[in-house]
Formats: structure tokens, C-alpha cells, sequence
């Protein structure tokens, strides 16, 4: 998804003369592209995240569209109030870049590991929270909102995520994009972490339950139509996310559910546990958290066996 989002970073600025890319000494054999075409619109900071949202809120407020380049965990925590108190409270469309969500970086270890991310620019009014689930989408996320005029926080994978079958690229703020199609029951995912939702729906198929999934990219402040037209149409869903459940992805469906008097039972996948002395592959820490194909198979007839 890096290789996606600096492809076509340079695709834009080859048009738009206002986008700007900062980072904090970070990216490096992906962002020297963008520098060496574009260096008077380029600038390391170095690792100085809080001043690097200043910066940036400087240059939204002269014109430019700037591109806010870091590690997930470190663009969305080391620059917080900077970035609320900036282009969230001014609305500027300043595009903050997360990457390597969830585990991605793996033997990194748990200072690396972005896991409430999502949940805590989730709750800013303002900004738009999205989680692409593969490269095509990640282009696609970026064409579609290169003209919105306020905030972004943008969080995409680290590096060899394949493209996800059925999803063809499409985006659009607001709207789930089912990519299988099944009834009574739903895996709703965003980000990576869609394959294993993919891959639980396979095994369910060898069970003969007919299992849908989708692909909600964009959390949104409060609940879209199109969301709560989506789940309204299934009478278990299963939401998995490669982040804590409180505030993410699941919660958005809790409260779609609840404000809305929807008829639907959720059970809620993501990580509940802190395992903070653990250290390994995404894989791994992916499967100690119960975000594997088979753990989310077994969650489904659990769930379909209890109702």
C-alpha cells in the first residue's frame, strides 16, 4: 500500500501544484520519488511529529494540501493536540498518513503496534478516519478525496498487502462495499485484516452457510445510510478490525444499531487484550488475538448457534 499511496501522491501532484509531503525522517525508499520530482514541495522535519502538524497547519492555511508522512502509532499519538487543535479545529485539509496499522510491524514490538489509532481520531468531529483494504483501494481513497476540504487521517498498510478479490478498487465515503455476497450473516471489515475475514467465509462455505462480507474503509463520525442500510439487511454481523473494539469499527456498528432500533445480533472482533510483553510476526500476534480465518469461522457458528 506505501508503493500504492507515493505512486499516486506523485500522480496528483503532477496536476496539483498545492500538494505538499512532510515526514518525520521516516519512508525512506518511498518517499525519496516524490522528493527528487517534487523537492521544493518536499520537507523532512526530522523526528519532530508535533512540530511537523504545525508545519503542516502553516501550509494548509497558505493553500497547499500537505501529506503528513509517518509510522501509524507515531502520526497519530506523538501529534495529537497539534492536529486537533490545527487543521481539526480550523478544517484543513491536511492528510495525515498512518502506516502500518494493526501488527504490521511485527517483531517492531508493541511501541510499534497502532492499535487504538483509528478509535482515537474516530472521535474527533471533523476528520475523515479511513482504512483502505488494499492498494487499488488506497488509490482510489486518495482520487476520491483529494478534493475535501477538511482533514484526513489515512492509516495503510506497511508493505506486501495483496489485492483483495471482489473489491476492485471501490470507494466511496460512507458506503460499505460488499465484495461476497451471502445471507443472515455479514463480516464487516476495514483495512488488511479483510483477507481473514475473506478466509473465514470460505470455511464457512464448507459448512453450506452462505456467509457475506464487506469492506467499510471510511468510520465515520456517526453512521451513514449507506451503513445502516447495510446492516439492516442482515440478522448477525461480525465486524473485524486489526485495532482495540472500543471506538473502532465495531463500536460504530453498536451504536448504527442501537440508535437506529436495527433487529441485528454483533459480536465484535478485534483485539481485547493487551499481550504487551509479546513480540512477533503479524501473523502471529493476528492469531493471538483471535483475528485468523479460523477463529473468526468459529466465532460465526458460535454466534449463529446461540440465536
Amino acid at each position: 500500500m506505501r508503493t500504492a499511496f507515493i505512486e499516486t501522491l506523485i500522480e496528483l501532484a503532477h496536476s496539483d501544484e498545492r500538494i505538499f509531503l512532510l515526514t518525520g525522517d521516516l519512508g525512506w525508499t518511498v518517499v525519496e520519488t516524490f522528493a527528487a520530482r517534487f523537492p521544493e514541495r518536499f520537507l523532512n522535519v526530522g523526528v519532530a511529529e508535533q512540530n511537523m502538524a504545525g508545519i503542516a497547519t502553516g501550509l494548509a492555511q497558505t493553500g497547499f494540501v500537505p501529506f503528513v508522512y509517518s509510522i501509524a502509532t507515531f502520526a497519530s499519538m506523538r501529534s495529537y493536540e497539534q492536529f486537533r487543535n490545527g487543521p481539526i479545529l480550523h478544517e484543513l485539509p491536511v492528510r495525515l498518513v498512518g502506516i502500518g496499522g494493526g501488527y504490521a510491524y511485527g517483531h517492531a514490538g508493541p511501541t510499534h503496534y497502532a492499535l487504538e489509532d483509528l478509535a482515537i481520531w474516530r472521535a474527533q468531529p471533523g476528520i475523515a478516519v479511513i482504512a483502505p483494504a488494499d492498494p487499488a483501494q488506497t488509490r482510489e481513497v486518495m482520487r476520491a478525496t483529494k478534493n475535501s476540504p477538511g482533514p484526513l487521517y489515512l492509516r495503510i498498510g506497511k508493505g506486501g498487502n495483496q489485492e483483495v478479490s471482489g473489491l476492485d478498487g471501490r470507494f466511496a465515503l460512507g458506503r460499505p462495499e460488499m465484495i461476497r455476497q451471502g445471507r443472515q450473516l455479514l463480516f464487516l471489515a476495514s483495512g488488511s485484516i479483510v483477507h481473514e475475514a475473506l478466509s473465514a467465509a470460505s470455511l464457512l462455505d464448507e459448512k453450506k452457510i452462505p456467509a457475506a462480507v464487506a469492506v467499510m474503509a471510511h468510520l465515520p463520525f456517526t453512521a451513514s445510510v449507506e451503513l445502516i442500510d447495510c446492516i439492516a439487511g442482515f440478522e448477525f454481523i461480525i465486524t473485524v478490525e486489526e485495532g482495540y473494539v472500543v471506538g473502532g469499527l465495531g463500536s460504530l456498528v453498536a451504536e448504527t444499531i442501537a440508535q437506529h432500533l436495527l433487529s441485528c445480533h454483533l459480536s465484535m472482533q478485534g483485539v481485547k487484550n493487551n499481550f504487551s510483553c509479546e513480540s512477533s510476526s503479524e501473523k502471529y500476534m493476528r492469531a493471538r488475538q483471535g483475528l485468523n480465518a479460523e477463529h473468526l469461522a468459529e466465532t460465526a457458528l458460535k454466534l449463529l448457534g446461540a440465536h
